[in-house]
């Protein structure tokens, strides 16, 4: 990897939309974005000398805003590989969250007992694990390993990111997990393929033999090869998941988008991709507001 600047953003990667549409659907009252990032800023919290990407500044104000702005209530902040190991960036916005975010971070085998407790305090409940070889120099199976008995008693759940052509590989090691496991992005599936197809349907598979295997229904503008016009081929993959394993799913807006190079996602028109794959009220409740409470607050559920 050649060098890149310290805080300069990667040539040819775009920012995040600066002036987002309202959205014409509604979100119901409460509704998490379970599914989104802080990044930087450099100057204060500098990003990883590892990184494979360097990313536009996208501070917690800027996510609050964007929050109210779209009518939700709450946030799930995942750490995002720019900032590696170093969750300060993180932590800092779910101190200043109110309560109103909680936090998935990333977690090196060396982390100490004191350190997941400070996560802990700080609103994280989960730790996340990337398979994309892309933006990872080794997949980290030992390590998921290890760390998931070490975060299961403390009631985190593991996040695993990969694509659709390495579940055959991960599938063991998943379902051998002694913690719920929340897939990001359906696991990126090919849209050009077929939803009853081969490999969408060993996804359908693992999350239909393990009930501990979650997903989240998201970034649409990542997956689709039609564009932004609605992303019209990531539903019937997104409808799928959310019919048939209602209450195991997630929403997100994956603000700011890091490393887009087609186009700045609307998050505006994101939001309104929800009614398509989650077409009743009842659907839009479970997603939006029952499944992240349940798994990120849990304190709060009756």
């Amino acid at each position: 990897m050649s060098p890149v600047p310290e805080f300069e953003m990667q040539p040819g990667w775009i920012p995040f939309h600066a002036n987002p549409s309202r959205p014409g659907f509604v979100p119901p009252p409460g509704a998490v974005d379970a599914h989104c990032h802080v990044l930087g800023p450099g100057g204060r919290f500098p990003y990883a000398p590892e990184r494979k990407y360097t990313p536009c500044d996208a501070p917690k104000e800027k996510l609050w805003a964007l929050r109210d702005f779209l009518g939700f209530t709450r946030n799930v902040i995942v750490q995002a590989t720019c900032h590696g190991a170093d969750n300060s960036a993180l932590m800092d916005a779910l101190r200043d969250s109110e309560g109103r975010a909680r936090g998935v971070a990333t977690v090196t085998r060396d982390a100490s007992d004191s350190d997941l407790e400070a996560l802990h305090a700080a609103g994280v409940r989960g730790v996340r694990f990337n398979f994309l070889r892309r933006l990872v120099d080794r997949l980290p199976a030992e390590e998921l390993r290890a760390t998931a008995v070490r975060v299961g008693p403390m009631g985190w759940h593991v996040v695993v990111y990969f694509e659709a052509a390495d579940l055959t590989e991960l599938y063991d090691l998943l379902v051998a997990l002694p913690t719920v496991i929340v897939v990001d992005h359906m696991g990126r599936p090919d849209v050009t393929k077929r939803v009853d197809g081969p490999e969408f349907g060993l996804f359908r598979r693992l999350m239909r033999e393990c009930d501990r295997v979650w997903s989240k229904v998201s970034c649409p503008e990542r997956l689709s090869v039609t564009g932004p016009d609605a992303y019209r081929d990531v539903v019937p993959f997104a409808r799928c998941l959310v019919e048939s394993f209602p209450d195991r799913v997630l929403w997100g807006t994956d603000w700011p988008h890091p490393n887009m190079t087609t186009h700045a996602p609307d998050d505006g028109k994101l939001v309104d991709f929800i009614p398509g794959i989650a077409p009743t009220p009842e659907l839009q409740r479970a997603l939006l507001v029952d499944n992240p409470m349940r798994l990120y607050w849990p304190e709060e559920v009756s």
